[in-house]
């Protein structure tokens, strides 16, 4: 069954089609893919590789590509749902196929190689302009740009002079009545003529298609750096908008940079070192939303970050924040910055990777009573009625003036009730 391209457009006679994705699930456990059956026909449809959409999917699921055109198998790790990447489909075509001004998906894509830029032009209305090159599959286009319809049309100028030469009568039909337009038509726009249109706004037009376009270059190159100068930039940019007094209501810009160089896991690290001293519970519900944009539910790698960035910062602050340690981190569990599966995974070893082994033992042994405390109420969650009554006996009492965390055992004073009862069995 055909849907439409712009599948916004709900006209049923829509002149472009695409046939429905079809996805095969192969394999088991970490083993497990999905098989795309039909890309080649979609993408024909698209008038774009099929590799294109293929890595594009990998991209917005984070999940590897295999392509093997020979045999017509386009690949995706995981098991993903046909109507899931048929949505994510439309993000494609709105992001490499529609054309911005008329929506219509008569484009072709032009790669300049040595600027790192994508054109976009449009055979419906005209429209030439670029590519915004921020996303991850850029940088797959670039390395891999579609096929040049200009050697095609060389090819065919060939064989009609081949014709032209034997005599053909149809070759000289064809010379009569074709006529084909220029190279410079289909070609890019270094060799474009600026000086037609001299105007102050023409010109200032153009310098800001440069800066454009050179941002985008940047942008592009940035993702080629490996992680430590990725991380680099990420500390930079952070500290900049510090500087600027701007942080406090930067956490989506800052998520994004951190997406755009790939540094998401590592950020809190950067950000506990930038935004945090030893006034930490403070700062713990004034960063809180920034924390949360890395640190929410099951990114368990960010956390164990943000644990390793803490570490750091006892190191600096040695003196006021290590007897607080378990203070410190109950506040993190309870801006959800933390979960209680990492905190007892952290305690279980001591680890030397951001500080010395005898720090990092210190401040295992000042949190043993916060651990103790998470792994009790665990227990006590899982137990049955009769388990609570022992676990009653243990109080851990959390004062905010206090430095240290205590743990206190409570005796249970008998109830003169219970006296009663044992003379109403007596009767």
């Amino acid at each position: 069954m055909s849907v439409n391209v712009n599948r916004s457009v709900l006209d049923q006679f829509y002149r472009y089609k695409m046939p429905r994705i079809i996805a095969k699930v192969e394999g088991k456990g970490n083993g497990i893919k999905t098989v795309i059956v039909n890309m080649t026909d979609v993408a024909k449809s698209l008038n774009r590789p099929p590799t294109y959409p293929t890595k594009f999917f990998g991209c917005e699921l984070g999940a590897q590509t295999q392509f093997d055109a020979k045999n017509d198998r386009f690949i995706v790790n995981g098991s993903h749902e046909a109507n899931k990447l048929q949505d994510m489909l439309d993000g494609f075509i709105r992001k490499f196929v529609l054309c911005p001004e008329c929506d219509n998906p008569e484009t072709d894509l032009h790669i300049n190689a040595k600027k790192q830029t994508i054109g976009n032009s449009c055979k419906a209305c005209g429209y030439r302009g670029m590519l915004d090159t921020r996303h991850k599959l850029c940088t797959f286009i670039l390395r891999n740009p579609p096929e040049d319809t200009g050697s095609v049309k060389k090819k065919e100028k060939k064989s009609k002079k081949k014709d032209k030469e034997n005599g053909s009568s149809d070759g000289e039909a064809s010379n009569h009545n074709d006529i084909d337009a220029p190279d410079a038509v289909d070609g890019d726009d270094d060799d474009q003529d600026w000086g037609e249109e001299t105007t102050e706004e023409a010109q200032q037009r153009r310098m800001e298609e440069i800066s454009a376009h050179a941002k985008n270059l940047t942008l592009s190159e940035d993702l080629e750096k490996p992680l430590e100068e990725r991380v680099n930039l990420f500390y930079n940019f952070v500290k900049q908008k510090k500087e600027d007094g701007a942080v406090d209501s930067s956490d989506k810009e800052i998520l994004a940079e951190a997406e755009r160089l790939d540094v998401k896991d590592t950020a809190p690290l950067i950000l506990t070192e930038l935004l945090m001293d030893e006034n930490i519970r403070d700062q713990i519900k004034k960063y809180k939303r920034h924390f949360l944009r890395f640190c929410h539910t099951n990114c368990l790698k960010a956390q164990k970050y943000l644990l390793g960035g803490f570490e750091c910062l006892v190191k600096l602050h040695q003196t006021q924040l290590l007897p607080r340690v378990p203070i410190v981190l109950k506040d993190l569990y309870d801006a959800d910055l933390l979960e209680e599966d990492v905190i007892l995974a952290w305690a279980e070893k001591v680890s030397k990777k951001y500080v010395s082994k005898e720090l990092a033992k210190e401040i295992h042994a000042k949190a043993a009573p916060f651990v103790k405390w998470l792994k009790e109420a665990e227990e006590e969650s899982e137990g049955s009625g009769a388990d609570e009554e022992e676990d009653d006996n243990v109080e851990v009492v959390y004062s905010s003036s206090a430095r240290e965390l205590k743990v206190e055992t409570v005796t249970p004073e008998k109830p003169a009730e219970e006296e009663d009862d044992l003379d109403i069995d007596a009767i």
